[in-house]
Parts: structure tokens; sequence; C-alpha cells
């Protein structure tokens, strides 16, 4: 073979080399991401506990996985139309959280795709699994029961504030759940002697609208929905409520450390962890079926005293004794 053939022989084998081990590399997994809410805090942060979770089984975003994110920035009409673009991208797990509305409309746009949930409902309730131990199908995640602890939170008002007699409960009427929820609260503040008023924000506007109506009514106390969009203003509604001198009580410590009096819940951002680490075991050949729902084990409260003092309020002792975090 002439020198000059051969080195281009040789040249040519070297550029095919890298090609064909190219061509047997694994496609990077996509997961897609869908949540009613905004990208906005505290959601980064809970974005970040996703990620944090993945990491514990291996994945990190942009390394060895893409992440497909789709925010509804709080339109839950447009959830179909995100969860089927994203389904559309070939993902190989998606990741639901806000509640039912988002994961009936991931579950309407695929039964094959592994669906991991996070929610604040009984995914029971709603037909989202047909089990909690063993869920079936194409669907497990993670529940923290925010609304399953709602009359939980109008006794928490009852003990923090013995001579209040009425409590404004604002909620997000885009939310479906907004109505069953009031129900409870209804029933809730009936039973312990409360008067309660509903008033409804679906925006940052029609929250400081709402306080515009909160003055006038002049309650006791200030009771926030379980709703995505509402735990994302935590800190609006919590600065609003002490210029007002109106106690706030919320679902999540998030909005307490944002300056409300106190919280009642599981963690929110440890949920979205938990759903990062199932997500992952999915991605390494789990099936949704077979792994558990995972449900809340403690129940928190925290309690801001910086807050109280502000507002004027003595928090009772045995309160002090109970509660989980004391922000000082």
């Amino acid at each position: 073979m002439k020198r000059r053939a051969f080195i281009t022989l040789l040249g040519g084998a070297a550029v095919a080399w890298p090609l064909a081990a190219r061509g047997q590399q694994v496609a990077m997994p996509v997961v897609g991401f869908l949540h009613p809410a905004s990208p906005v805090e505290p959601y980064v942060s809970i974005r970040a506990r996703f990620l944090e979770g993945l990491q514990e089984t291996g994945y990190v975003a942009g390394q060895n996985v893409m992440i497909e994110y789709r925010w509804a920035e709080g339109r839950y009409d447009r959830l179909p139309q995100l969860a089927a673009d994203v389904v559309r991208r070939q993902v190989a797990v998606l990741l639901v959280g806000g509640g039912p509305a988002a994961i009936l409309a991931a579950r309407s746009a695929t039964s094959t795709i592994p669906i991991v949930f996070v929610t604040g409902d009984d995914p029971l309730r709603h037909g989202v699994v047909a089990n909690l131990s063993r869920p079936g199908g194409n669907v497990t995640g993670v529940s923290f029961f925010t609304t399953a602890v709602v009359s939980k939170r109008v006794e928490l008002l009852r003990d923090l504030l013995p001579n209040a007699s009425s409590i404004v409960y604002l909620v997000n009427p885009a939310n479906p759940e907004a109505e069953p929820e009031t129900k409870d609260v209804s029933a809730a503040a009936r039973a312990l002697g409360f008067e309660l008023h509903v008033l409804n924000a679906s925006s940052e506007r029609e929250i400081d609208a709402a306080f515009a109506t909160l003055i006038q009514l002049r309650p006791g106390a200030l009771l926030t929905g379980s709703d995505p969009f509402l735990f994302s203003r935590g800190s609006q509604i919590a600065a609003l409520s002490i210029r007002h001198a109106v106690p706030a009580i919320f679902v999540s410590r998030e909005n307490a450390v944002a300056g409300g009096l106190a919280s009642y819940g599981t963690s929110i951002p440890d949920a979205y962890r938990q759903a990062g680490v199932y997500v992952g075991r999915i991605l390494k050949g789990a099936k949704p079926a077979d792994l558990p729902v995972v449900e809340p084990t403690k129940f928190e409260l925290v309690l801001n005293l910086n807050t109280a003092r502000v507002l004027g309020i003595a928090i009772p002792p045995k309160l002090l004794a109970l509660a989980d975090e004391v922000i000082e």
C-alpha cells in the first residue's frame, strides 16, 4: 500500500472511531416537571429539593438527566395543554406538583409514562391511585395531606386567640379544591363558634383587594387556603397581615418564616425531595405500581414570636411547649 493511501485510510478510521462511540452512547433521559404555580420563591427552593432527591439516586440535572419544566403561572385551565406538551417531549418520567388538577391533567395526557405526584390532598378521594400501598397503573407519589388537617388549623386559631370571634378564610377560587376545603373550614369554624368570612384571591392585585375588604370586616384572624398560588405569595400576605394587625395562620413553615404568626402542616420541600427520589428510582427501572404512596409521619407546629410581639399577642405556654419550631 502506498504511504499516502495508508495515511488517508488511517485518518478516516480515526474519524470513524469517535463517531461510532458516540452512536453507542445512551441518550440522556428527560424528566418532565408540571406545576400550576410560577417559578418564584418558595418554589425555587422547592425545585432545588426535588433536584436534591434526584441526586440521592445518582442523577444530576444537566449531567445525566435533563429536566423539562412547565409552569401554569396560576392558570389551572392551562394544565391540560401543558401536560400534553410535555408528554409529546417523550419524557421518561413526569413529576407533577400542586394538587389533583395537575395530576388528573397528566393522567389524561398519558397512561403509559410513569407519573410521580406531590399533592396536599387525599389521592384516594380523586381516584388518582387505587391503593396507597400498591398504587397500580402508572401513577405514584407523595401526599403531605395539608387539606386533611385544615380543621386542626382552625383549632390552632382557637388556642392561639381565645378571644377571637371571627375568621377570614382566604382562598384561590381558580383552584378546583377551594370549594370542598372551604366546606371543611366552615364546619370546623361553626363547631368552635367562629363567624367565618370567605374572601377570594387568584392574583397579587386580588390579594390587595381582599385585604381592603378584610380591614372593614375586622376579623380576629386570617387563615389561608391550601393553594400553590397563595403559598407562593406568603410573604405578601404575611406583610399585609402585620400591617393591618391581623394574625395569620398558614399551611407551611415557609410562610411562617416569612412573617406569619403560625403554621401547621407537613414539610412541602421534603415532599418534593422524596418525589425526586422516586423519580430517580423509576429511572433506574422501578415501576410506579410497586412504589407505595409516601404519607406524612409528622405534622409540624411553627410559631413566629417576632410576629407575635409586633401584634401584641401572648402565645400560651402550652403551645410554646408543643411547637416544633419557634422563630425568634
